[in-house]
């Protein structure tokens, strides 16, 4: 997510005055009476200041996105990295400076316009006190929003107009070769919270549907019992992501996981996603007997696949089911729901 640019209070300041200066120079070179002239000077000045302020403002205000108009993903992940509650409070701070630079404003320019030109110097100086104030009183949330911009800028790139599916399944079970084989390009990794590697996602088309994969390394591939509360926000903002999970089991346990362990993650991530899914029993090739992988085969209802690391012949059918589940779980609606929501921030 990009985010503008916030500069600090002394950027702020500085830069107001210094085009109040500016301003008040043109204002000098006019051919006005003396009289008149010193109180335009002055009235240029705290007009100039407050407004070349308020257009930064005014830019961070609109440029920041408003959390509620965001896709729940974005407002969970937002909320784990940054914290949602400090968010918003900053950008009302800023808000609120904004709107009391346009208080300034007016009040002492109308000030200024009933005074003489002598009295119109300590007004504008008591203008530019205040102003001064206000922009240092959001010192604290200029800097919290600076830390956000830097903080969010690597923040996953979801396509929330493709159809999403999730790889889970725990380490070296071939997450990240399926991913490989099912896009048929290098992933493009993106930063997530409380991942070892942050999320690996891949993208492809078929039958002029769009569907992008995204792999989990580190966080589902452990039991969710044994994970900490910001760990367990992290997986809330996935189950707003996935529309199907493939989950991989290794049978062969050549990874370091037993089979019943791999099983009572799947059941784990079954029960808290409630989404559709479809299960991959790889490294069969490495198998001497199925007589294990059949008997835990027997548990699940989802659709199985068997297949091995290097072994591509299946993908093809891996694609047609997550098509066939993408049009009885993913119908278009939420895709016209996103266009809805975008035409209607477009407006505001």
């Amino acid at each position: 997510m990009k985010l503008p640019h916030i500069p600090t209070p002394d950027e702020l300041i500085d830069k107001g005055f210094n085009r109040a200066s500016r301003a008040a120079s043109k204002v000098r070179s006019t051919k006005l009476h003396g009289r008149v002239k010193g109180m335009r000077i002055e009235e240029a000045r705290v007009q100039t200041a407050c407004q070349t302020i308020n257009s930064t403002l005014d830019r961070i205000i609109k440029e920041t996105p408003i959390i509620e108009e965001l896709p729940e993903f974005y407002q969970d992940y937002i909320d784990i990295v940054v914290g949602v509650d400090q968010y918003k409070h900053s950008l009302g701070a800023v808000y609120w400076a904004y709107g009391v630079l346009k208080q300034i404003e007016a009040q002492y320019t109308t000030r200024i316009r009933k005074s003489d030109s002598l009295s119109a110097i300590d007004i504008r100086k008591e203008a530019f006190g205040r102003i001064a104030s206000v922009v240092n009183r959001i010192e604290d949330e200029l800097d919290f929003l600076d830390f956000a911009k830097r903080e969010l800028k690597n923040m996953p790139n979801i396509d929330f107009t493709a159809t999403r599916v999730v790889i889970a399944g725990f380490p070296n079970v071939g997450k990240s070769t399926l991913l490989n084989n099912i896009t048929d390009a290098s992933p493009k990794v993106a930063n997530y919270p409380f991942t070892t590697k942050g999320l690996q996602i891949g993208n492809y088309e078929l039958n002029w549907r769009k569907y992008q994969i995204i792999d989990t390394p580190g966080l589902l591939d452990r039991s969710i019992n044994d994970m900490n509360e910001i760990e367990l926000n992290a997986i809330a903002a996935l189950e707003h992501l996935g529309n199907i999970i493939i989950y991989i089991f290794d049978p062969s346990q050549t990874s370091g996981f037993l089979m019943e362990n791999q099983y009572l993650l799947y059941a784990e991530i079954k029960k808290v996603f409630q989404t559709p899914m479809i299960c991959l029993f790889n490294k069969t090739d490495l198998l001497e007997t199925t007589d294990l992988m059949d008997e835990y085969i027997a548990k699940i209802d989802d659709p199985i696949f068997k297949t091995s690391i290097s072994d591509r012949s299946n993908i093809n059918d891996i694609k047609a089911v997550i098509e066939d589940l993408s049009k009885q779980y993913c119908s278009d609606d939420e895709f016209e729901k996103y266009l809805e929501e975008l035409e209607k921030n477009r407006g505001r």
